[in-house]
């Protein structure tokens, strides 16, 4: 069994975590310096950790291969399965002409941009992540915003500013029970506590993309529905994480802050219209539509959220997982030996695979679009040409996304991200802060809340518990700031530019914009949580 060494370089954790920095350094440079597709800079990255992995921390080759081979596994099942689902469930939207009747229904509201840039890809887009999550709400969000009329790149982007204060109580909460089921810490605690980092994350980032797109001054114009949506989320968010749980926070604080947006949107109107440049001023002819119409253009997203709830409900997800497929990854679980300080003692690095093809939640957003067109009279020979189309769409990020979770298992697998991670733990005192700044380094790593969390959640507790510090904060922080790294992620960057039909060369001009964004909301989160640390400490619950 081949042990783990986290400072393979001259025994030295500096030196080692230069070189395990460097596929993310070809990553960083290929797409924001040289500008090259994602998929390109996936495969280099991929390359990188390869060498590395081998060539300098002794990973026996038959591992590395194995780990990449399941990272790549991963990233078509089920997060690439859940994006080609998504999109279908959008195409027949459109192709079926309802998504004109869901424009116009949206256009009655307002037709200006910043308030529907925050309904759809902040609230719905929230309630979306909420039931499914893992790359469905970019993917959705930004094709609506597109179909209204937002240019693709204005679109992904905003969408990807938005899906953050959501994610880490996505798929009904998943990253959370991970956290929790990694560390041992009370799962109730770890909710509360990310509810209530989370729900200052949501009072700012409806705001911060108003300011984003029209200024500070004319983001003014827009306070009250934007205080009402801000507000709504992040109460109802704090509440239910705190009392309830964390399977539902995310939904019923969406539908909170939709609600209170649209009822505050049907009785006042801002001063001045806000539009786009390109946007063509026009004169509001709204057609009526009866409630009949706007429900029919509506099934596919409400079938999508009857499919998933049904698929998450315990009863019918343990029926449907009989038919899963799962297995240990041979030539990789229990072949690797973790060492402390991530794990209490040495342990056996486990590894399967479930491919669990009728639970999946990309299953049940397949069925609702399937569903949906044969309510919505489309023929099975439109169906299957839609499918067709989607499949040919995605080749390419698809790619980056497989390559990218390579990237990360590979990467974890060798020890090259623990290095990673016991420089962050090294700081000491300002550990609060660098704990906020590894769980940001996870997800951009990952694409996901709830893999940061499982890779990272143990470290966060003995690097806590080794410092004195109360570890339901530093976990829940990876969580909470974690969410701050998936707009950065290659993967929600490829879904985002596949959903909106952009070239792929777009990626790296659209992953240089998020970059700064994604950078100062991680950095106040940082500060955010050494207030929690040492001014506040009261208000954090205790293991």
């Amino acid at each position: 069994m081949w042990e783990h060494n986290y400072t393979p370089v001259a025994d030295s954790l500096v030196y080692s975590t230069l070189i395990s920095a460097i596929p993310l350094g070809v990553l960083f440079y290929l797409l924001g310096v040289r500008r090259k597709p994602s998929w390109v800079a996936g495969l280099s990255g991929l390359g990188a950790a390869l060498v590395l992995a081998i060539g300098v921390y002794g990973m026996p080759v038959p591992q590395a291969a194995a780990s990449m081979v399941n990272g790549a596994a991963f990233g078509l099942f089920p997060i690439g399965w859940i994006v080609i689902a998504s999109l279908i469930l959008y195409r027949v939207t459109l192709e079926t002409g309802k998504f004109e009747i869901i424009k116009d229904s949206i256009g009655a509201l307002s037709d200006d941009r910043r308030l529907q840039a925050v309904l759809i890809g902040f609230a719905f887009g929230a309630f979306i992540e909420g039931a499914a999550g893992f790359g469905t709400p970019v993917a959705v969000a930004a094709a609506m915003l597109t179909g209204l009329g937002f240019p693709p790149f204005y679109a992904a982007f905003i969408c990807l500013l938005a899906n953050t204060a959501p994610v880490a109580f996505g798929s009904l909460g998943i990253p959370v029970v991970t956290l929790a089921n990694v560390t041992g810490l009370p799962e109730a605690a770890l909710s509360s506590m990310t509810g209530r980092l989370c729900g200052l994350i949501a009072i700012v980032i409806p705001a911060y993309m108003v300011v984003v797109m029209s200024g500070v001054r004319r983001s003014a114009e827009v306070l009250p529905p934007i205080a009402a949506c801000s507000v709504a989320f992040a109460g109802v968010l704090i509440l239910v994480s705190n009392t309830i749980g964390p399977e539902v926070a995310a939904i019923l604080a969406a539908i909170a802050a939709l609600v209170a947006m649209v009822l505050v949107m049907k009785v006042w109107k801002p001063a001045q219209v806000f539009r786009l440049e390109g946007d063509v001023e026009v004169v509001k002819q709204h057609k009526t539509y009866t409630t009949g119409e706007l429900v029919g253009a509506w099934v596919p997203y409400i079938l999508l959220v009857v499919f998933v709830l049904a698929w998450r409900y315990p009863p019918i997800q343990g029926a449907l997982n009989v038919v899963s497929v799962q297995f240990d990854v041979p030539g990789l679980h229990n072949t690797i030996m973790r060492l402390p300080p991530l794990t209490p003692e040495a342990l056996p690095y486990g590894a399967s695979y479930n491919f669990n093809w009728l639970s999946a939640a990309g299953t049940s957003c397949f069925l609702a679009a399937f569903a949906a067109s044969l309510v919505l009279g489309l023929s099975p020979a439109r169906f299957v040409g839609i499918v067709k189309a989607v499949l040919t769409q995605l080749r390419m990020p698809l790619l980056t996304i497989a390559s990218v979770l390579a990237v990360a298992y590979v990467m974890n697998y060798a020890g090259m991200t623990t290095t990673l991670g016991l420089a962050f733990a090294a700081t000491g005192a300002v550990f609060p802060f660098f704990s906020a700044m590894l769980g940001w380094t996870g997800v951009f790593l990952t694409g996901s809340d709830t893999a940061s969390n499982a890779l990272f959640g143990t470290l966060q507790t003995v690097t806590a518990n080794t410092l004195e510090l109360n570890p339901i904060l530093t976990t829940s922080t990876n969580a909470a700031t974690g969410v701050m790294g998936k707009m950065i992620s290659l993967q929600s960057i490829a879904v985002a530019v596949a959903a909106t039909g952009m070239a792929s060369s777009e990626e790296g001009r659209l992953f240089r914009i998020t970059l700064r964004h994604s950078i100062i909301l991680a950095v106040f989160m940082g500060i955010v949580t050494m207030m929690f640390a040492y001014v506040l400490p009261q208000l954090v619950p205790l293991p």
